[in-house]
């Protein structure tokens, strides 16, 4: 079986729609880079579309009725949505699922020195990354500081044009010849993407100068680059050196997403994986009205890490959420609770390898996903032998192609890439535990976890598109 373009088949209005929906996700991609300013885009959105926070919408003890949109938020960084349909809930649910943090550079907690007459705030890298590729681009600072008084204060440095950037130096070519015979993994180290803050440093005033030739005692000069960089972010932002201790403050490149191509059918971004699977998974949701089988969104953190901590898929935020609203609709018990869990659906999105012919060795080209060939499946992923794999069963593949054949959905089946080469997992596997039918998909992308990444129009349309198609239609036979 050979796919086609699916730019070869989209009529002219077909491909109005297709850029449409890119020129929304760009703006989508360009202002939430973190899992916190995702989460508040989304609520933002939502909300307007008749969403209502869960406990809100349950206050004095109102029950909850097919129709009604509710959604949970766990800690700003991760989201769950409900558009409860007709059927009780035991039946289960048809669930879309994605995580909304990407790869990058965390600040440390006790980040500001100075080396060398120049400020620098250390760094702790975040997922999976190589490290060479974060060197002389333009980053920007995304998070929080929360105070001790309680006051949290937004960090956000480096989008706008009028905003200074920061940068992780690299070692000149002429100096380098060492550095080039490194491994690929060696040839920057974690502990030097420290990013460059500040050059000037700090003026002392004339009255407090010391005796010139008192050096040794002199500390009025001490580093003074980093004192006015503490200054600064004293004036403008009212932070203390300690405040880093309780701060969040993620480096992530600075710009916007853009058109790729001289046809511009491709979008080039940071955070494709995963926002490219999140924005369309939401936006399906909206389409939504009281379906037979109630609909439900999780956007999930700390995917990249393992999917670890309260606000990763492995907590129980999720299936406390299910509880919840299955109290709210009177139809609570722990063996409904099991019941309706076990009775779901899942497409577990996440972006998958696309076919790079640089590269070619590296995948199977006959189980590759390519750009522009629209949805792509995994039946499974995992490492090598499928180690650490959620495998879809054939009956729930059989299913689904039904209802993307139905909606006339172009989509594609794939692998992460050829067999002996690696691998990479998802949240798949942790949903699959509750013994519902779950299947990977996403989108295939180019330049996976760099700091620009690279998709195709085409694909997030089709993509969009099955999720509509999965959460009105997905049924076994």
């Amino acid at each position: 079986m050979e796919n086609k373009s699916v730019w070869l088949k989209y009529t002219d209005a077909e491909k109005k729609k297709a850029f449409a929906f890119a020129d929304e996700y760009e703006e989508f991609l360009s202002v939430a880079k973190t899992e916190r300013e995702v989460t508040e885009y989304i609520i933002n959105d939502i909300e307007k579309n008749g969403y209502v926070e869960f406990s809100k919408a349950a206050s004095g003890r109102k029950k909850l009725k097919a129709g009604d949109r509710v959604y949970f938020c766990n800690m700003n960084k991760a989201l769950v949505m409900f558009e409860i349909g007709k059927k009780p809930l035991e039946e289960g649910f048809a669930i879309l699922g994605a995580h909304v943090d990407s790869p990058r550079m965390d600040i440390k907690q006790n980040p500001l020195y100075e080396d060398g007459d120049m400020a620098y705030l250390d760094t702790h890298y975040y997922g999976g990354i190589k490290k060479y590729q974060w060197v002389t681009v333009p980053l920007a600072l995304h998070g929080v500081v929360a105070k001790k008084d309680g006051t949290v204060v937004i960090v956000n440095i480096g989008e706008d044009p009028d905003d200074p950037v920061f940068f992780v130096s690299d070692l000149l070519i002429h100096l380098a010849s060492e550095q080039m015979e490194k491994k690929g993994a060696k040839v920057v180290e974690g502990e030097a993407l420290d990013i460059i803050a500040g050059n000037m440093p700090i003026k002392v005033a004339s009255g407090n100068k010391k005796n010139a030739n008192d050096k040794d005692k002199d500390s009025s000069t001490k580093d003074a680059v980093k004192k006015n960089v503490l200054n600064i972010l004293k004036e403008y932002y009212g932070i203390e050196d300690e405040d880093f201790m309780s701060a969040e403050i993620e480096v992530v490149p600075a710009g916007r997403a853009r058109d790729a191509g001289f046809d511009r059918s491709m979008v080039l971004a940071y955070g494709h994986d995963d926002k490219v699977c999140a924005f369309p998974s939401y936006k399906a949701m909206l389409e939504m009205k009281a379906p037979a089988r109630t609909s439900c969104c999780i956007l999930v953190d700390k995917e990249e890490i393992g999917s670890v901590g309260a606000t990763g898929m492995q907590s129980r935020f999720f299936e406390n959420c299910v509880a919840e609203l299955m109290n709210a609709m009177g139809q609570y018990s722990e063996l409904s609770l099991r019941r309706s869990l076990a009775a779901s659906y899942m497409l577990s999105s996440d972006v998958t390898a696309g076919y790079d012919p640089t590269y070619a060795s590296r995948f199977d080209k006959k189980n590759v996903a390519y750009m522009g060939r629209g949805f792509a499946f995994n039946k499974f992923t995992g490492a090598r032998g499928k180690s650490g794999s959620n495998d879809a069963n054939a009956e729930y593949v059989g299913a689904l192609r039904r209802v993307m054949d139905e909606a006339k959905v172009q989509y594609q089946m794939s692998e992460l890439g050829a067999v002996d080469a690696g691998g990479g997992g998802t949240i798949a596997y942790i949903m699959a535990l509750y013994g519902m039918n779950v299947i990977d998909c996403g989108v295939p992308v180019l330049n996976m976890h760099a700091p620009h990444e690279a998709i195709s129009k085409a694909d997030l349309y089709e993509v969009y598109k099955g999720y509509v198609a999965f959460l009105k239609n997905i049924e076994m036979p």
